[in-house]
């Protein structure tokens, strides 16, 4: 019995360790870091009612393929089911991985969002989706971007000129490692007890068993 008993010990803090990491970013050197306030902090305006129980924080770049086709599809799904219902809320995260076009691209949202149409931005952008480092992020097309979305084109490039939002830019970057984001897409799914972490482009079922478990 003691034999079996000192075999068990190590295989129970395996289960809870694996638990913890299923749960949790991989990074827990700060543990204010994952404060919902902190999480959601200098990210998009929400998408859906602030007061819904649970958040889908979404780290992405606007370059990424895989978060092109997340937003194409999976996101349309939960968007009419759960956001718009009340359930679930969503924020986004720029972690531009794909180098200065992201960056830009990243701050033109921020811009966008100066008149108060971060979402159309965001949108449009995913729409014109070209590629990774294929050179469609350029400043002529997200000027015509702009256009569709009926911004005021100058106070937009005045912005942009600027770079009015690209220190806020890499500081979300910044975050996003120092918590363990580490690819895009990665989606942090949490409620005030508990934060599942998905990563990458996963099927529609893993985000409504996530969903289910929160």
């Amino acid at each position: 019995m003691t034999k079996l008993y000192l075999l068990t010990i190590p295989l129970v803090i395996g289960i809870i360790s694996g638990m913890f990491l299923a749960f949790y970013p991989e990074s827990q050197n700060d543990s204010k870091l994952l404060t919902t306030s902190k999480l959601i902090q200098n990210g998009s305006p929400i998408m859906g009612d602030s007061n819904a129980p649970i958040t889908v924080l979404e780290w992405g770049d606007y370059q990424c393929t895989f978060c092109y086709r997340f937003h194409e599809n999976t996101l349309n799904i939960i968007n009419e089911n759960f956001i718009k219902t009340g359930k679930v809320k969503l924020v986004f995260k720029d972690f531009p991985l794909n180098g200065p076009d992201s960056l830009l691209a990243a701050e033109a949202s921020y811009c966008a969002e100066d008149q108060e149409k971060y979402w159309q931005y965001h949108d449009e952008l995913y729409k014109n989706w070209g590629g990774e480092r294929t050179g469609w992020i350029t400043r002529e097309s997200l000027d015509r971007f702009a256009v569709i979305v009926d911004l005021d084109l100058v106070e937009f490039n005045t912005c942009l000129n600027e770079h009015k939002y690209q220190n806020r830019v890499i500081a979300l970057h910044e975050f996003g490692k120092e918590i363990g984001i580490d690819a895009t897409p990665t989606f942090l799914v949490f409620n005030d007890q508990k934060i599942i972490k998905i990563r990458g482009n996963q099927p529609l079922e893993v985000f409504l068993k996530t969903f289910d478990e929160l």
